[in-house]
């Protein structure tokens, strides 16, 4: 029997959406993941995880939300799929998969920053 483990994180970011917009695919790409869906008015991406040994893909969502100029709300939702015989395994993989994102695209937003204004 199957079922999905769920995991969402909301995030407020500093900065602007457009920015955020562009850089969430290089931090896909990096991560060797691929972009199911992109939405640009409504600033929604499916994105689609690899798989591993006895391991599931997870299909994570994000979905974008200016607060203000500079600052941007960061909805990311995970799903993936677990067996029986695969639930003990993937305990805790979801979320981290959504760690894994929120931290390789910091890091290139952070890259970006330096490289865009320099000190």
């Amino acid at each position: 029997m199957a079922y999905t483990r769920e995991e969402t994180e909301t995030v407020e970011v500093d900065y602007p959406i457009e920015q955020l917009w562009e850089s969430i695919p290089k931090a896909i790409t990096h991560l060797e993941w691929t972009i199911q869906e992109s939405d640009k008015t409504r600033y929604y991406l499916m994105i689609q995880t690899n798989g591993a040994f006895m391991s599931y893909p997870s299909n994570i969502k994000i979905v974008l939300d200016p607060i203000n100029d500079k600052t941007t709300r960061m909805l990311i939702a995970g799903e993936t799929p677990i067996t029986t015989v695969t639930a003990v395994l993937e305990f805790g993989r979801t979320r981290q998969r959504i760690e894994i994102l929120i931290v390789t695209l910091a890091n290139i937003m952070e890259n970006k920053n330096k490289t865009t204004n320099p000190p």
